[in-house]
């Protein structure tokens, strides 16, 4: 075969459009088009049935096509959501200290079913989750001092609000954490 003056054979396919072709199949045949697409998707993160489903329609995929390549993908372990799910809360809690609450949500934005969900993040304790709230608050007591005794109940409790914390425990770590400081707390009501 004669060179081309890029040093390639021709016919090998190495003009600008060859990689776009190698992502994506220049067929018709959606079940191909689904398949590159899946797997392209698949190669940077992990990701959930649902999204994939999405991922696969906004690219005009029909759904009988999406439906069998996904279903395939499932079948050979691929496209797992249970272990999608148990790896989310896993990360998300050790990583950013998030709660039982905003991993739930988390999960559903991600279209992973609702007793998948429970199980996931039924997999925290509540001794666990305290101990992560108590561990964020402390790392962040220190930023505080200087300010008034109210506002740094505020900025500590609501940390741990945006985190998924629920009020009581939220209170309740923040307590406990600037009685050991030694912040004075008469006065702030039986509630806290």
């Amino acid at each position: 075969m004669p060179f081309s003056s890029k040093g390639r054979t021709e016919g090998q396919g190495g003009g600008p459009d060859s990689s776009r072709a190698e992502k994506e199949p220049s067929s018709q045949d959606p079940v191909e088009r689904a398949r590159a697409i899946c797997l392209r998707l698949l190669t940077g993160t992990p990701r959930t049935r649902a999204q994939l489903a999405d991922a696969l329609h906004k690219r005009g995929i029909p759904e009988e096509a999406a439906d069998e390549v996904l279903s395939r993908f499932q079948d050979v372990g691929l496209i797992n959501d249970a272990a999608f799910a148990d790896a989310w809360v896993e990360s998300r809690h050790h990583g950013r200290g998030l709660a039982r609450r905003a991993l739930a949500r988390e999960l559903r934005t991600k279209g992973v079913e609702s007793a998948l969900i429970d199980r996931a993040v039924g997999q925290l304790d509540s001794d666990q989750e305290e101990e992560t709230a108590r561990a964020l608050v402390a790392r962040r007591l220190r930023s505080t001092r200087g300010l008034d005794r109210d506002r740094r109940v505020r900025r500590l409790a609501g940390m741990l609000a945006r985190k998924g914390y629920g009020e009581g425990m939220a209170l309740r770590v923040v307590r406990r954490a600037l009685e050991e400081e030694g912040e004075d707390l008469e006065g702030l009501g039986e509630d806290f």
